[in-house]
């Protein structure tokens, strides 16, 4: 039986940003979000499992869509870069999340599962450091 013509796109969900949607760097803005005065280079290397040379090139991609700052630095005389989130990538962020948050509630009820997904979702959780 075909669909209506009134739900074209009901699934196509376009704030999907393929910018954020990529795993490094959704791993590296979900860090970001989670620590606003930001984080020194090191540190979100490890949080994000990546190298060197992966988070930099990341970074960049980042930076260049104005979704992170890099601050440049001494700390005891040594090079330091802090990584932080601009309002404009935050704002970006959160709405990406917001169309996730939606896509899981449309799998949930295509499932029938949406009590059982939803208290997945709201599971116990370990709390940003």
């Amino acid at each position: 039986m075909p669909l209506p013509e009134t739900i074209d796109g009901r699934f196509s969900y376009e704030g999907l940003d393929r910018l954020i949607h990529e795993k490094a760097r959704l791993s590296v803005l979900t860090s970001l979000v989670a620590h606003p005065k930001g984080l020194a280079f090191p540190d979100l290397r490890r949080l994000c499992g990546l190298t060197d040379g992966n988070l930099s090139r990341h970074l960049a991609v980042l930076q260049e869509a104005e979704f992170v700052d890099l601050e440049k630095g001494y700390d005891q005389n040594r090079p330091q870069t802090i990584c932080r989130l601009t309002p404009k990538g935050r704002t970006r962020f959160l709405q990406y999340l917001g169309v996730l948050e939606q896509v899981v509630r449309d799998a949930a009820k295509g499932a029938g599962k949406s009590a059982e997904i939803a208290r997945v979702m709201t599971g116990p959780f370990p709390e940003p450091t």
